[in-house]
C-alpha cells in the first residue's frame, strides 16, 4: 500500500455501526476500506458485549425457568454447570457471526485491514500495528466508529485479577462464590443477572437513588418487585470508597448516603459504571473535528463532523450508546456521502431494552419527558396479570405501559416489562414513527393468545374497553 494511494471511503472501527455503513457503501457502488483491530467484523457488541452477553443470558433463562417449573408440577433435578462448555457456546456464537460478516466483507469486495488507524491530518491516516504497521492512507470521506470503552475508576484499579470489567467476566472459567457488581445500569444488571443464574451470591452498589438512572420509574418498580429476592444485599445511594486484596479476597469499603462507611468481602468485582468515547490515540487533535465536554464527537443531521470529509457514527457520537443506533447512523451518513441530500438522522424513537429478568423496553417519550415538555397526555397501563399468555406462561410480573397524546391520541413512548419485551417493543417504535394513533393499534387484529396482545388492549384502555380489564372512560 502506498501513501499516494488515495481511498474513496474509509471507515475506522467495524462495530454494527462500521459494517453496516460500509456494506451500504459497498451496496451502493463505493469503493470501501475498513479498518478494525480483530480479524473480522464484529465490534465489542459481537466479540465482548451485546452477543455473547445475551448468549450466556439465554442459557442462565433456561436454568431459571426450569427452576420456576416445579411450580406447574414439573421438577428437574439440580442442574450441573459446566463453565468450560458454557464459555465455549459462548465464544462458538461469536465466532460463528463475525466469521459470517467476515465473508459478507469479501462478498462486498471491501478492503479489510487488521489494524488500528490515526488521523496525521484531515485527510489521511497512519495505521498502528497489524501487517500494514506505519503505512499511511489517503482518503477522500472518512467515517469514524471506534464506539466506547468501561471508564477506568483510580479507586479500583489497584490490579487485582479479581476486579473485572463486563468483558473479562464473559470469559471466567469458574463461578464466584461472592460478587459485588460496582453500577446498577443496564450492563451491571445484565451481568448480575447471569451470574446470580449460575450460581453466585451477587451483591449490587449504585451511587444515584435507583437502578438504570433516568429509566421510567414505574418500570423500575415492577423490576425491583421482580427480583426482591435475587440479590444478597443491594447498596443505592452508596459509593464504594476503597479496596483491597486481602487473602485472595477483596475488602471493600463502602459509604452510604449518611456518610456511614461499612466493610464487605467478595471473591470478585464486577466494575460497570459507564462508558467514555473511545479516542485514545486516534488523532482528533489533528484534524478539524470538535468534541464535547465529555469527548463525544459533535456531529449534525447528516452525523457530519466540524471536518466536512470526516464522519462520525454511533457511541463516539454519544447517548444513546446502542448498537442499532449506530447501524441506522451508518447508514444516513453513507447515504449523504453518496449525495443523497434528504439523508437525515431523524428517528422519532429508538427502542432500549435491558436483557434482565423480566426484560424491560422502552421507546419514544417517556412519562417523565411528556411531563417536562407540558403536554397534554395519558397513561394507560396493562397488567400482565389479566393477559391469558401470561398467566399460562406462569409470569407473575410484567405490564404493557403507553404514553398516549390526549389530544390527538397519537403513540408519544412506550414501556414494556416482562418477557420478551425486547421484541415485541418493535411495533411501538413503528408506531411512533408512523404517527400512529391508539385506535390505530387499538383496531389492528393481534392473534390470541399472545403476549403481543397487550400492546392492543392497553391501547383499548384509552378508550375505556378493554376486553380483559376494567377501565374508566
Amino acid at each position: 500500500m502506498s501513501e499516494r494511494e488515495t481511498h474513496d471511503l474509509v471507515i475506522i472501527g467495524a462495530g454494527p455501526g462500521g459494517y453496516r455503513a460500509a456494506f451500504m457503501a459497498a451496496d451502493l457502488g463505493l469503493s470501501v476500506t475498513l479498518i478494525d483491530p480483530e480479524l473480522n467484523p464484529g465490534g465489542v457488541c459481537l466479540y465482548r458485549g451485546c452477543i455473547p452477553t445475551k448468549a450466556l443470558l439465554h442459557l442462565t433463562k433456561i436454568k431459571t425457568d426450569a427452576h420456576h417449573a416445579a411450580d406447574l408440577g414439573i421438577k428437574f433435578s439440580d442442574p450441573d454447570i459446566n463453565m468450560d462448555k458454557v464459555i465455549d457456546w459462548k465464544n462458538k456464537v461469536v465466532k460463528q457471526l463475525t466469521g459470517g460478516l467476515g465473508q459478507l466483507v469479501k462478498a462486498r469486495k471491501i478492503n479489510y485491514i487488521k489494524a488500528r488507524a490515526k488521523f496525521i491530518n484531515s485527510n489521511t491516516l497512519e495505521l498502528i500495528g497489524g501487517d500494514n504497521k506505519g503505512d499511511k492512507i489517503t482518503f477522500k470521506k472518512a467515517i469514524i466508529a471506534t464506539g466506547v470503552k468501561p471508564v477506568r475508576i483510580k479507586t479500583f484499579d489497584i490490579g487485582s485479577e479479581h476486579i473485572l470489567d463486563s468483558s473479562k467476566a464473559l470469559d471466567l472459567k469458574e463461578v464466584p462464590k461472592k460478587m459485588l457488581v460496582i453500577g446498577g445500569g443496564y450492563i451491571g444488571l445484565e451481568m448480575a443477572t447471569i451470574y446470580q443464574s449460575l450460581g453466585s451470591e451477587v451483591s449490587v452498589v449504585e451511587l444515584t437513588k435507583d437502578f438504570m438512572p433516568g429509566m421510567d420509574p414505574d418500570l423500575i418498580a415492577e423490576y425491583k418487585k421482580a427480583n426482591q429476592d435475587t440479590f444478597k444485599e443491594v447498596f443505592l445511594e452508596t459509593k464504594v470508597d476503597k479496596i483491597e486484596e486481602k487473602n485472595k479476597m477483596l475488602e471493600v469499603s463502602f459509604k452510604d448516603k449518611n456518610n456511614k462507611s461499612f466493610q464487605k468481602k467478595y471473591n470478585k468485582l464486577l466494575v460497570a459504571v459507564g462508558q467514555s468515547p473511545n479516542t485514545e490515540k486516534l488523532g482528533l487533535e489533528n484534524t478539524n473535528v470538535k468534541q464535547d465536554n465529555k469527548g463525544f464527537v459533535n456531529v449534525d443531521k447528516h452525523q457530519q463532523t466540524s471536518n466536512e470529509n470526516i464522519f462520525a457514527i454511533g457511541d463516539i457520537s454519544g447517548p444513546p450508546l446502542l448498537a442499532h443506533k449506530a447501524s441506522y447512523e451508518g447508514v444516513v451518513a453513507v447515504e449523504t456521502i453518496a449525495g443523497e441530500k434528504e439523508a437525515l438522522n431523524d428517528a422519532k424513537a429508538i427502542p432500549g431494552v435491558v436483557y434482565t429478568e423480566p426484560e424491560i423496553a422502552t421507546a419514544g417519550l417517556s412519562e417523565t419527558d411528556a411531563k417536562r415538555k407540558s403536554i397534554n397526555y395519558k397513561v394507560v397501563k396493562f397488567p400482565w396479570a389479566a393477559s391469558g399468555r401470561a398467566v399460562a406462561m406462569n409470569e407473575k410480573h410484567g405490564f404493557t405501559k403507553l404514553i398516549i397524546d390526549k389530544d390527538t391520541e397519537r403513540i408519544l413512548g412506550a414501556g414494556i416489562v416482562g418477557r420478551n419485551a425486547g421484541d415485541m417493543i418493535s411495533e411501538l417504535v413503528l408506531a411512533i414513527e408512523m404517527a400512529a394513533t391508539a385506535k390505530d393499534i387499538a383496531l389492528t387484529i393481534h392473534p390470541h393468545p399472545t403476549l403481543a396482545e397487550t400492546i392492543m388492549e392497553a391501547a383499548e384502555m384509552f378508550y375505556g374497553h378493554a376486553a380483559h380489564i376494567f377501565s374508566k372512560k
